[in-house]
């Protein structure tokens, strides 16, 4: 694993494969490794920059309040840094927030754009689907609570089972390495959750990034990712849409081969094959 300083933060990654550039871009709670399910299989056809965002595990956590709009400049210096650009771009989450603000500030560093379930909740105000909004705050409050609580245990779990994956995931679906790496990391949720700017978005903006673009949700994910994914998909001008049968809010995880499929297929297609 190496490590580069971007815009004054210490971030730790590590290069696999060859060829194409394909940067992984993780969610809340987790590292780089949230990817691993994946990265051997992508790295047959991509050069794969997997990496932990700052806050995250190996990488520094400032003390100050982060915000998204940091983390999408960490992204794009990191390309920029790694000599990565124009380059690929999947994201997961809260990754895929990132990315989508990286996408709209920096389209030069991209040479397609594939994210999964982006957390912009924001988007849903004033729409049909506004009751979904509300389902949401219900199920952040408590584990917001936790947090506050200093239970990090308790909310990384509570996290898992009412938010991202459903009940009983925390022991079924996490490896015991898994749930530490989540505890460790609840503080940047934390963080997150009290960014003015983490889950809306500038759909103006976004609208200007010309590049191909994959848009994903899972069939086994809570009913308000795929109206946020829809939403998003029909602002950009040069979207796909597609709901990944069997996926839950990490196919990476719950679906690795139909999800490494789904990434080569796209990003080796014609219509992402030169950017702009």
């Amino acid at each position: 694993m190496s490590a580069v300083r971007i815009n004054d933060v210490e971030l730790y990654y590590e290069l696999s494969g060859s060829d194409e550039p394909l940067v992984l871009v993780h969610g809340s709670w987790g590292d780089h490794h949230n990817w691993d399910p994946v990265v051997s299989p992508l790295a047959k056809s991509f050069r794969v920059l997997a990496y932990d965002r700052h806050g995250h595990s190996a990488s520094e956590r400032p003390a100050a309040q982060g915000s998204v709009f940091e983390d999408a400049d960490d992204l794009a210096g990191l390309i920029d840094e790694l000599g990565f650009a124009p380059a690929h771009v999947a994201g997961n989450s809260f990754g895929a927030a990132i990315a989508l603000r990286a996408a709209a500030r920096r389209p030069d560093v991209f040479r397609s754009l594939i994210v999964h379930e982006p957390p912009l909740f924001g988007l849903l105000a004033g729409t049909e689907f506004e009751p979904a909004l509300g389902e949401v705050q219900r199920r952040i409050g408590p584990v917001v609570a936790l947090l506050e609580g200093g239970d990090h245990a308790g909310a990384a779990q509570l996290f898992v089972e009412t938010i991202a994956l459903g009940p009983g995931a925390w022991d079924k679906q996490l490896t015991p390495e898994m749930r530490e790496v989540f505890i460790a990391n609840a503080p940047t949720f934390l963080d997150e959750v009290r960014d003015p700017d983490a889950l809306g978005m500038d759909l103006d903006a976004l609208g200007g990034f010309d590049r191909p673009a994959l848009l994903t949700s899972g069939t086994e994910s809570a009913p308000f990712f795929g109206p946020v994914v829809d939403i998003v998909a029909e602002a950009l001008p040069r979207a796909e849409r597609v709901t990944i049968d069997g996926a839950d809010h990490v196919p990476q995880i719950s679906v690795p081969q139909r999800y490494v499929e789904l990434v080569s297929t796209f990003a080796r297609s014609e219509r992402s094959g030169a950017p702009g």
